[in-house]
């Protein structure tokens, strides 16, 4: 493992003198400095934005023993987002990358940003002027997939025995439990398709489960990302809401506007590997 610092890569971006005035400000995952490179030659509009992070962190063996630790992998996304945030304030067209990106030097950062240079700007053009919202679709906690009704306790009922009176409340509790998750299930298919109209891309995200899930109420049973146009994020939010709006048992949940994470392929990092 390398004693020396390695180049940590936030975004990709046009080069302008607003993104190099606002990188300059800011600081990174490692409390370093900001600064912009771009290949000499080839491609002097792009540019990656970049700091220089100690090896004994984000060198591979230190950054998978790190991955696994949740304060601070909580605290690094923090710091990568807010670099991303405020370069995508500057007003320039950013690629954001994904966490940890980090190549062995600039010369290495430089080679694989020429590489790459046209997908790069045809995915610059594509984004610029949009942004990523999340839509995250709940039933409502009393409304279980219909293969996950938990048995329910014998209560009574007149005129019938004790085994008779079981089946036929669960037959009962299973048949309005089917029905409801039927409704919201059909409901969330239709503001699917209503965010598909309001949005120009749309990438599907596994719902989230157990402890992914947090402390949100009900079941997660949509998780998307769509690209918006930035001058249609209000029309959007609307437009998602009124659909929603007077379905029993289901929720929406908005996020964002953010940087188009969920829109922006990233390269690999160590692309050579970190001496």
């Amino acid at each position: 493992m390398s004693d020396t610092n390695l180049v940590y890569a936030y975004a990709v971006l046009r080069r302008t003198p607003e993104a190099a005035a606002a990188a300059a400000h800011l600081r990174g995952v490692a409390g370093e400095p900001i600064h912009l490179v771009a290949p000499a030659v080839t491609a002097p509009q792009l540019a990656f934005a970049i700091g220089h992070v100690p090896a004994g962190d984000y060198d591979d063996i230190p950054l998978q023993a790190h991955l696994h630790d949740v304060d601070w992998l909580e605290s690094t996304v923090r710091s990568h987002h807010a670099v991303v945030a405020a370069l995508v304030a500057s007003g320039a067209p950013v690629l954001p990358l994904r966490l940890a990106t980090v190549y062995r030097d600039e010369d290495h950062a430089r080679q694989a940003l020429d590489t790459r240079r046209g997908y790069f700007l045809s995915l610059l053009d594509r984004l610029t002027g949009h942004v990523e919202l999340g839509v995250k679709i709940y039933a409502a906690p009393d409304i279980t997939p219909p293969d996950a009704v938990a048995e329910p306790a014998p209560d009574p009922v007149t005129g019938l025995g004790v085994g008779r009176a079981y089946q036929v409340i669960r037959r009962r509790r299973q048949r309005r439990n089917e029905e409801a998750w039927r409704t919201v299930v059909q409901a969330a298919a239709r503001l699917t398709e209503t965010a598909g109209t309001l949005a120009v891309g749309r990438v599907t995200h596994t719902p989230e489960r157990g402890s992914l899930a947090g402390s949100a109420p009900g079941t997660n049973i949509g998780n998307d990302a769509y690209l918006v146009p930035a001058d249609r994020v209000r029309a959007f939010r609307t437009g998602i809401l009124a659909t929603a709006e007077g379905i029993p048992g289901l929720r929406v949940e908005i996020s964002g506007p953010w940087a188009p994470y969920s829109f922006a392929l990233q390269p690999e990092p160590h692309e050579e590997p970190a001496a």
